[in-house]
């Protein structure tokens, strides 16, 4: 079975799962999902992604997005039961600090054998080398493999 670490910031679309349940062909999967809803510290960069990408009706209402923990709990509770329905096993856990301190822990734990980061696209972060998957790179001994999220 193939041990794979999922970081991800919003549920899982159907076309996400499909995505991440199909990359090894008919070898089996197991996730550990990890969620880290995007927070308020990182608003500014989510403004400037929307600029980016000509979204420009995403920028006024930024700060209205609900992020809180419920919200990433009932988030996480919808992926993992759709990767389960998928037929891949699926465990989870919302972190709320230090993701990357926290995914080389699962890595380690786990003996995953990658990490895919899915995320929408974040130029900004992205540009500077800053996103999560530039930094985790760094800090586990497993391939990174960035994803980017359906928009659906």
């Amino acid at each position: 079975m193939f041990k794979t670490v999922l970081m991800i910031e919003k549920a899982l679309s159907d076309a996400d799962v499909e995505l991440v349940t199909t990359l090894h062909g008919e070898e089996k999967v197991s996730f550990v999902v990890l969620m880290q809803p995007r927070g308020k510290q990182d608003e500014l960069l989510r403004a400037l992604d929307d600029v980016a990408l000509g979204h420009l009706d995403k920028v006024a209402h930024e700060h209205e997005e609900a992020n809180g923990p419920a919200v990433a709990a009932e988030s996480l509770e919808h992926s993992l039961r759709h990767l389960r329905q998928a037929g891949a096993e699926a465990v989870g856990r919302v972190v709320e600090t230090d993701p990357l301190d926290n995914l080389r822990s699962v890595v380690e734990e786990t003996s995953a054998d990658e990490v895919l980061v899915l995320t929408a696209p974040h130029f900004v972060e992205e540009f500077f080398h800053r996103d999560w998957a530039s930094k985790a790179r760094h800090k586990v001994g497993v391939p990174v493999l960035k994803l980017f999220a359906s928009e659906a």
